[in-house]
């Protein structure tokens, strides 16, 4: 399995740089498994494709602002973990400006590098006092969204269930979800902290030998019971499939077990699911772990099939854009 044999072409004017006004107004592409059938409708749809007895699991994380820039507007930090009190884990820009010793100005508060991760190159830094992120915090939208952050990014880049905080990217698919559609629908809920690793490119062309990057999870009893109880499963979005993934280990919606823990789970072709039966997802990168998934339920010649279709019918892409369900 080669990372090339996810590619697609996809021209830059078809990646949605800002929401459509109605969360639900989006277009949604259907594809069929057992037919191979690839309709197209319109997210409003949506409900009629979910019988009574189906369950809709979605992601309740919630996007913090982790993105800070320094006071004379050089430097650039993204928090990607709190490793301890006024302690954190960052991506930086530009790196020469962050070695070990070198300090960063936040508002009040002063930051110290202090060590050099080896792997990913990210820095520990250590403040004095912690940057306030309501007052300093941006959102750290995609970088193919090519603008700064603004003011309606704070409700749009949000799902309208969002509860726990502590993602720095948005889940996607539950981006389309009205408060009125969601009410009308059988659902529960699962926690997935989305990190910055769902944007880094696979640089191995082995597909095998990619590391998945973790993400912290936690799958609540309740909804454990209601996936048991219910006759299909509906993942809303790529976040849900490896949290319930990782907790069926490998046997099935009998075996699921709440709890919380992190879960590096890389889903690529073949897989065998376990506990998702039908999946609504946002278009994904090309060469993605994200489009790997996507392709391990759907099969990857009929996904590659609906990529191209989706740029033909000039779907808008990505995390603002349009949406496709398998079923």
């Amino acid at each position: 399995m080669q990372t090339s044999d996810f590619d697609y072409h996809l021209p830059e004017e078809l990646i949605a740089q800002r929401p459509l006004e109605r969360r639900d107004a989006s277009r949604m592409m259907v594809i069929r498994r057992e037919t191979g059938e690839i309709e197209h409708a319109r997210f409003s749809d949506f409900p009629s494709l979910v019988d009574e007895d189906d369950l809709l699991v979605l992601n309740d994380t919630r996007v913090v602002p982790a993105r800070f820039f320094s006071n004379d507007e050089t430097r650039e930090v993204l928090r990607v973990d709190v490793v301890a009190p006024r302690r954190w884990k960052c991506l930086v820009r530009p790196g020469k400006r962050f070695k070990v010793g070198r300090t960063v100005e936040i508002g009040d508060s002063v930051g110290t590098v202090i060590d050099i991760c080896e792997e990913g190159g990210e820095r520990i830094i250590e403040f004095d006092v912690e940057p306030d992120e309501n007052v300093h915090g941006h959102l750290a939208l995609p970088p193919y969204i090519e603008r700064p952050d603004e003011a309606s990014d704070k409700e749009r880049y949000q799902t309208v269930f969002a509860k726990n905080a502590g993602a720095i990217a948005a889940p996607t698919a539950g981006l389309h979800f009205s408060d009125e559609m969601l009410s009308a629908l059988p659902h529960a809920f699962v926690t997935l902290h989305v990190g910055i690793g769902t944007f880094r490119p696979v640089s191995e062309e082995d597909v095998t030998k990619h590391h998945m990057h973790s993400e912290h999870y936690e799958l609540q009893e309740a909804t454990v019971k209601a996936i048991r109880e219910a006759k299909r499963t509906f993942a809303i979005g790529t976040t849900v499939v490896r949290v319930l993934e990782s907790c069926a280990g490998g046997k099935g919606k009998s075996s699921l077990k709440a709890g919380q823990g992190e879960t590096d789970i890389f889903i690529y072709p073949p897989y065998e699911f376990q506990a998702v039966d039908a999946l609504l997802t946002n278009f994904h990168l090309p060469k993605s772990t994200l489009l790997m998934l996507v392709s391990a339920l759907a099969g990857e010649e009929l996904m590659l099939e609906a990529y191209h279709k989706a740029v033909e019918e000039r779907y808008r892409f990505f995390s603002y854009g349009d949406c496709m369900v398998v079923i």
